[in-house]
This record gives structure tokens, C-alpha cells and sequence, in this order.
């Protein structure tokens, strides 16, 4: 059982990502399609009493935001890998800007999330991380290094 969690700003490319990548296997636990912390803390506790493999497609850009998906994944026995978006605030409001309503967000959002943005580590519980950035139209995933 597979708990990925995206981290990265509106625009970076989460959901395109999932869409491209997750959308056949996983569950998508998303605040913008969801509307309310309740009914994401709904569906992401019947994942994990079910055992049904879920992506958060939320900017999650603090180790606390992260570390509620975190810790309920590992008591229930998923393994955790976090996909850490890498994107320029620039190229985001562009993309954003060409979003139709309701996909498109205020831009102080996106300077915001980028504002309270944390890179990720493996020492917040993940099992593996993951470097996504857009190169044109395609994502290009790195191995992660704790390092850089």
C-alpha cells in the first residue's frame, strides 16, 4: 500500500502529474476538488482503513502539514513517497494565468505557498522522494538527494 504525498506551489504541475502518472492506480486527496479539511480527513481515513493507494495533491509546503498525511500513513502501514515539486514562482503565475476558472488561483496564493515552502526530507517518515520539475511539456523525476 503506496501514501504519496506532492509538495510544491499552485501551478508547479501536481495535478497534470497525477493525472499523467497516478490516476489509474491511486485515490486523488485533493483540497481543491474536496473543499473542506473535513471531507479530505473523510477520504483519506477510508483509504487508509481500506488499504486503497492515495495521492495528496496539495501544495503541503510545511513539515506540519505533511507530518499529519506522514503519520497516518505509517500507523496504518503504507509505505510513504513524496514527490517534491521544484518550480520557479514565475513560470507558475504564467501557468496559472492561462488556467480557466475554477482551476485558477489568486496569485497571492501561489506567492504564499511559495513563501511558507519547506523542502522535504527524508527524516519527516518519507520512504522515498522525488525531485519533479516541468520541462516544457513533459516532467522530468529525479532521485532524491537530502543533500542538495
Amino acid at each position: 500500500m503506496q501514501a504519496i504525498i506532492f509538495t510544491g506551489i499552485p501551478g508547479a504541475g501536481k495535478t497534470s502529474f497525477y493525472r499523467q502518472e497516478f490516476f489509474a492506480t491511486h485515490v486523488r486527496i485533493s483540497l481543491d476538488l474536496l473543499k473542506t479539511r473535513a471531507r479530505e480527513t473523510r477520504f483519506l481515513e477510508t483509504c487508509l482503513q481500506t488499504g486503497q493507494q492515495f495521492v495528496v495533491d496539495n501544495t503541503s509546503p510545511s513539515r506540519e502539514e505533511r507530518a499529519k498525511y506522514i503519520q497516518l500513513a505509517r500507523q496504518a502501514g503504507f509505505s510513504i513517497t513524496g514527490y517534491y515539486f521544484a518550480s520557479r514562482v514565475d513560470p507558475c503565475l504564467q501557468r496559472n494565468a492561462e488556467r480557466e476558472h475554477p482551476a485558477r488561483v489568486p496569485d497571492v496564493a501561489i506567492l504564499s505557498a511559495a513563501r511558507r515552502l519547506q523542502r522535504p526530507s527524508l527524516k519527516e517518515g518519507f520512504d522515498q522522494l522525488f525531485y519533479v520539475s516541468l520541462q516544457q511539456v513533459e516532467f522530468q523525476v529525479e532521485e532524491w538527494n537530502d543533500e542538495l
